[in-house]
């Protein structure tokens, strides 16, 4: 691109909590990538691409994933952790294709894409502290553990824009519509505490199925919830979100 001429933007889908099963697909998912690469330059999955985390899972989502044409990245979820077999599991769609976002970063043009999966911990100045029982201890130590990998990534970007990919939330904002009792085990705003140290163009999140669409950090940027029963509800003519950076 020359200097006189006009950036164009780069338009980024996302979307998450699939829940592929180990039985046979239907074939909606087919359909949904096919959609989404008609429309979009990058697809991100925001965690829980499976039920189970098995290996057998993979397999039928990385065949779903055959009718995307564009680069994928993704995070996985909690569900994606269930069965312990996280390597064989992230080995089957990297052979897919898919830039798996917290062991690497993904650079689309001018887009920089980072991610973790995030963890629980609670908002603000009601987030577990470090402190009193071991079982705490290790808790809120996964949340600064998936915090600090995502400052790493996001630190080792230089692009226009910047993308996070996650799959708890960083906001309260996209979480209202959930039971608030369960607040703490959706996100922890120290990914958001991360998050605005740097320059990034927009935030997106699953997890959070019965949550909010849209919210932003303290500093204003950008956060969709691109949970798949949530943005279908919202646009079933379009169950993804999708968005120009």
């Amino acid at each position: 691109m020359s200097v006189d001429e006009p950036r164009k933007p780069v338009k980024v889908a996302a979307v998450g909590d699939l829940h592929v099963h180990d039985k046979p697909t239907d074939g909606s998912l087919r359909t949904l990538f096919a959609d989404i690469s008609s429309h979009a330059e990058v697809l991100a999955l925001c965690g829980d691409l499976t039920t189970m985390g098995l290996p057998s899972e993979a397999e039928n989502l990385a065949a779903e994933l055959n009718a995307c044409s564009i680069p994928v990245v993704a995070v996985l979820g909690n569900h994606d952790h269930e069965s312990g077999q996280v390597e064989e599991f992230k080995k089957i769609l990297k052979a897919a294709k898919v830039h798996f976002l917290g062991d690497e970063t993904f650079t689309y043009r001018d887009v920089g894409f980072a991610g973790v999966k995030g963890f629980g911990g609670g908002f603000n100045r009601y987030m577990l502290t470090s402190f009193g029982e071991e079982a705490i201890k290790k808790f809120v130590g996964e949340a600064l553990h998936e915090a600090l990998k995502l400052e790493y990534s996001l630190s080792s970007l230089n692009t226009e824009k910047t993308v996070v990919v996650l799959h708890y939330s960083p906001i309260t904002g996209t979480l209202k519509g959930e039971p608030i009792e369960i607040f703490p085990f959706l996100g922890s705003s120290r990914l958001a505490e991360t998050i605005d140290l740097f320059e990034v163009s927009a935030v997106f999140h699953g997890h959070a199925h019965h949550g909010s669409y849209e919210g932003k950090t303290n500093k204003g940027v950008p956060v969709y919830n691109a949970c798949l029963e949530l943005v279908r509800a919202k646009d079933p003519a379009q169950p993804y979100v999708l968005v120009e950076m």
